[in-house]
């Protein structure tokens, strides 16, 4: 008879920025999450000191799981919003709230931030992805459009803008 364990382990999430070091790390895994493939300076972006926090690779007990890939704008009116890129989670890695926790860290650096002040997070959804709108809108995000042609080789062409303000203290009524 073999011993047995009667508890299982607490899974270990954490985050690490990226760097050159782990860039292969994240074009591997975006191969296999995303259908389309980033230009090189989507790569470039990715790696600046000012969305260093922005910026994360997903580890699932140390095995780099997934990634989230943001970038600061600035508007005519002069104020910064942060444009999520990109958020992935291998399929087998689902379900863990490794999406969720990912997000959050997101969020909640981009309401830290002072310099610049994010006013607030935008991103695209394919009009095909119903889970992950409601993933979205899970965590605060709101339909504020719909960019006619934004995806130029996947079908549908289609993409939900999602928006979250940050920063501004949400009153509960």
């Amino acid at each position: 008879m073999s011993p047995s364990t009667t508890s299982n382990p607490v899974p270990r999430i954490s985050f690490a920025p990226l760097t050159s070091n782990n860039l292969g790390t994240i074009r591997k895994l975006n191969s296999v999450l995303f259908p389309i493939k980033y230009s090189e300076r989507f790569y470039n972006d990715i790696l600046q000191p000012e969305v260093e926090e922005f910026c994360q690779l997903v580890y699932y007990n140390d095995v780099p799981v997934g990634n989230i890939c943001c970038r600061l704008e600035t508007t005519d009116d002069g104020q910064t919003k942060l444009y999520l890129m990109t958020m992935g989670i291998l399929a087998p890695y689902r379900s863990r709230r490794l999406g969720s926790q990912s997000l959050e860290r997101v969020l909640t650096a981009a309401a830290a931030s002072a310099a610049p002040k994010i006013s607030r997070i935008y991103l695209h959804v394919q009009v095909s992805n119903d889970e992950a709108k409601k993933f979205y809108e899970r965590h605060g995000f709101k339909e504020v459009g719909v960019h006619q042609g934004y995806y130029k080789k996947i079908t549908p062409h289609d993409a939900w803008i999602l928006e979250k303000d940050i920063g501004e203290a949400v009153k509960v009524e």
